[in-house]
């Protein structure tokens, strides 16, 4: 089995390749939950949502988010009434909310609200929020305390930010599916997510870090950066605010002593010496997945 530490876009794209190379049953996405929200009353799991989407077809390219041929109807009517239109919520897409959150009403877990969404799409990957404990990723900029959302939607990470804080990881529960995700995999991967916003939170929760430390051997981590630039994402420029090398090599040292093996993209193949001098091994390979065959290639890259 493989476990993938999974964010949004970037994660789905990796879990749709592996899928096309082994059995997508054997692998195991544990995803972020730090940038969850309640939002006009229902829970909204961006990243659990991104990655079911995608893996059942049904993604919006275009936005990168949400699902295809959507329509926006009542958030239309909902900013006619002066209610709070800012974070877009499709009307398909809000089914999966409102189901979501009756569900989580009626006493169930999210991750076995999760796991029911999962099956009525034909996923056949297992997903798991790295826990049900309520986290949230926030940020401290120049324009104040913002949550996730509002620096990423609604100000279009477009604020200097000078920390940030994920609230309630030091006291969640890492899950027990999660855990023997973890620990039972054959290989442990790291997608090439946000460092910092998508695969910090997890490993902020207690027990994640500890288990990628005593398991570093079989841990593979996707660098997010070519040529010092994120595909998608404030990933880089949060790197430098926040005292980063925006690089492959500065990802490399923000998860010292997690990895035992990286793969970085063919553009950066002038800095594998560099990283191999951090004790770790390296494979030079295309890390861009808009090309199926690049995907491929990505795919049985992480799995050689």
């Amino acid at each position: 089995m493989i476990t993938v530490l999974s964010g949004g876009i970037g994660a789905a794209r990796l879990i749709r390749a592996l899928s096309g190379v082994i059995d997508p049953t054997q692998i195991t996405a544990v995803v972020n939950v730090g940038d969850d929200l309640v939002l006009h009353g229902l829970t909204i799991c961006p990243d659990l949502d991104t990655i079911t989407y995608t893996l059942a077809g049904l993604n919006n390219d275009e936005l990168g988010w949400g699902l295809r041929d959507e329509t926006w109807r009542v958030m239309d009517e909902l900013d006619e009434l002066g209610g709070a239109a800012w974070f877009r919520l499709g009307d398909r897409d809000l089914a999966t909310h409102l189901y979501r959150s009756q569900r989580l009403s009626e006493g169930a877990t999210k991750t076995e609200v999760t796991a029911e969404l999962a099956t009525r799409l034909s996923v056949n990957v297992r997903l798991l929020p790295v826990t049900n404990d309520p986290m949230a990723t926030e940020f401290v900029t120049d324009r104040g305390r913002l949550t996730f959302q509002e620096y990423f939607v609604r100000y279009h990470h477009d604020v200097v930010v000078t920390s940030i804080e994920v609230v309630g990881a030091s006291t969640a529960r890492l899950s027990d599916e999660a855990r023997r995700a973890l620990h039972d995999a054959s290989r442990i991967v790291i997608a090439p997510s946000n460092p910092l916003i998508s695969i910090d939170p997890i490993l902020q929760v207690p027990g994640v870090r500890e288990i990628l430390h005593e398991r570093r051997e079989n841990v593979v981590a996707v660098s997010p950066l070519v040529q010092g630039t994120a595909l998608k994402g404030p990933a880089d420029r949060l790197l430098r605010e926040l005292g980063h090398e925006a690089s492959s090599l500065g990802v490399v040292d923000f998860y010292e002593g997690l990895v035992g093996t990286w793969i970085i993209d063919e553009a950066d193949a002038a800095l594998a010496e560099k990283i191999r001098g951090r004790g770790v091994h390296v494979e030079v390979t295309t890390t861009i997945m808009a090309e199926p065959d690049n995907a491929e290639r990505l795919a049985k890259a992480v799995l050689a």
